[in-house]
């Protein structure tokens, strides 16, 4: 990890076609102005982190629901099994 420290008005260039600029800086954090193609996601850590959660409780959920759908046609299909006999 690279640490560095920047003044507003500071900047600096990650590779060749992005630029992160120190906007303002007061006791409550750092505003940064982000230059970067449009082609090159920008998010917030805690909003990936949160979406991240979110796709894993959706995948948890819909395992639940083809467990539950394996179980009924398990139990319609003995139902059919038992009236054709």
């Amino acid at each position: 990890m690279l640490i560095l420290y920047r003044r507003k008005g500071e900047a600096i260039v990650i590779g060749e076609d992005i630029t992160v600029s120190v906007v303002e800086n007061s006791s409550d954090g750092v505003r940064l102005a982000i230059d970067a193609p449009r082609s090159i996601p920008i998010m917030r850590k805690e909003l990936v982190e949160a979406v991240r959660a979110n796709q894993e409780a959706v995948e948890r959920d819909i395992s639940h629901h083809i467990d539950d759908n394996k179980e009924t046609l398990k139990q319609m299909s003995e139902i059919l099994k038992k009236r054709e006999h």
